[in-house]
């Protein structure tokens, strides 16, 4: 089979400022912490409400925007809401790659983040669709797409911001605080609408609970805000300047050059956003509505997974350090196959040990992919582009893992049974392990230096 990704170059020091220490490795150590909570806040963000939306999603937007359309119909538009935003990342991707890959990482960043606040506290305002009619729905459609083009823009700058700024044999690490940031976002998400249900009636929730999630991003906000004006811009990026100027077009320059490694760089991870998601989102409405579980046992559930989601995201970073992202991703997809199969009919026993075994299984697949795709897609694509090309492949395994299974599981469940939606799962993962055999081993590549059949002719340095 043909390798599409170029041999991995060896490592080459990053040039440092005089003012920085002598040794380049213990400067970059130095300075890592600051640099991963600035990114890990980025993605507590973004996940946090992509997490409160799916979940909202799941309880109540059935009932507040779409009451007309019935219990079933209106749940499955809801879900499509959810699915607006995974649309939108690309065009986020090529938006604000565009200016993070021309201007800087730090700046574009700053303005994804207050993107990505601003829709989420203004969803928690909005009125319903007994108050507002189509308006309502209209404007939840809005703020949606808003909220996908912030984190088309948010999760390639954080990551990459991170994998530039780290020390090469522990890039893996590193970079797994960006994605660390959304198991804990998660949950947050859950634990505030855990609580929020305990402490008032289910009328209360649905008619005006469900809104404090939403207001509290603005909390989230303020920090990480905070954080990323403290940073400086990232070294690798101001050497790339400086070499070879800025690109005119990184999308145009992406896609003439490294087109197949974008595809192929999402494809390997498709899975982990299916089953991530699926467990995010799908899971919690699916123990409510079809087994019939409690929704506090549901919820609690889905904090315990995101725990498991966290610390397997650590994990498999860690891993990639010592054998490389290849091989944690070509686990994560094998095991993923027969995991698919077993886990509706395990669910559909209508245990509340099965769901909590299913939905925890199912972050621990999802969380080893995760916590390598930081370092992964950054150590794929050339810095000149780098920030558009990331952000593409992770957009567009974001929509087809983690958009589409949500979106049509509950007709094919409905239609034909969990197991054929397994058997859907399990092509996830087939295609993520052709994708994964397909690509080279990345964790040797220097972020500063072009693969030897790439050259760039010096191009504008506006």
């Amino acid at each position: 089979m043909t390798d599409y990704f170029p041999p991995p170059a060896q490592d080459s020091p990053v040039a440092e400022r005089p003012t920085e220490p002598a040794d380049p490795s213990a400067a970059k150590t130095n300075k890592m912490p600051k640099v991963a909570f600035a990114s890990f806040m980025g993605t507590v963000i973004e996940f946090y409400d992509f997490g409160i939306f799916g979940t909202a999603a799941a309880l109540v937007f059935a009932h507040a925007f779409f009451p007309a359309l019935g219990t079933y119909a209106g749940t499955v538009v809801a879900f499509a809401t959810l699915g607006v935003a995974f649309v939108a990342r690309p065009f986020g991707s090529i938006l604000f790659g565009h200016f993070g890959d021309r201007l800087g990482r730090k700046r574009t960043l700053i303005s994804t983040m207050c993107l990505m606040g601003t829709a989420t506290v203004i969803i928690g305002l909005l009125p319903t669709a007994a108050t507002a009619g189509v308006v309502a729905p209209i404007l939840l459609i809005v703020l949606r797409v808003a909220q996908g083009l912030a984190a088309g823009g948010e999760w390639a700058g954080a990551a990459l911001f991170t994998s530039e700024n780290a020390p090469s044999d522990r890039r893996g690490f590193w970079s797994m605080f960006t994605n660390l940031g959304g198991a804990v976002a998660n949950i947050l998400a859950l634990s505030t609408f855990f609580v929020t249900g305990l402490f008032m009636s289910n009328e209360a929730f649905i008619a005006w609970g469900w809104r404090v999630p939403f207001l509290l991003s603005i909390v989230l906000v303020t920090v990480g805000l905070y954080a990323r004006f403290k940073l400086e811009e990232s070294p690798i990026f101001a050497n790339e300047v400086k070499r070879r100027g800025r690109s005119s077009l990184p999308f145009k320059d992406a896609l003439a050059n490294q087109w197949r490694e974008i595809l192929l760089g999402a494809g390997a991870l498709v899975s982990s956003f299916a089953f991530g998601y699926i467990g995010i989102a799908y899971l919690i409405n699916y123990g409510t509505a079809t087994l019939h579980l409690s929704q506090h046992g549901v919820l609690a559930a889905g904090i315990v997974g995101n725990v498991v989601n966290g610390l397997a995201m650590i994990s498999g970073a860690i891993l990639s350090d010592r054998i490389g992202r290849r091989p944690v991703l070509l686990i994560v997809n094998m095991i993923g196959i027969p995991w698919a199969l077993v886990l509706f009919p395990l669910l559909d026993t209508e245990s509340p040990v099965a769901f909590w075994i299913g939905i925890t299984v199912s972050f621990l697949i999802a969380g080893h992919g995760w916590g390598v795709c930081g370092s992964f897609l950054s150590e794929l694509f050339h810095t000149r582009y780098r920030f558009t090309a990331a952000g593409l492949a992770y957009s567009l395994a974001a929509i087809l893992g983690g958009g589409v299974p949500p979106l049509v599981a509950a007709s094919i469940i409905g239609s034909h049974g969990g197991f054929v939606f397994g058997i859907f799962l399990a092509g996830y993962c087939l295609v993520g392990l052709a994708c994964t055999v397909v690509l080279r081993e990345t964790r040797s590549r220097a972020l500063d230096e072009l693969p030897p059949d790439i050259g760039f002719a010096r191009a504008d340095n506006n």
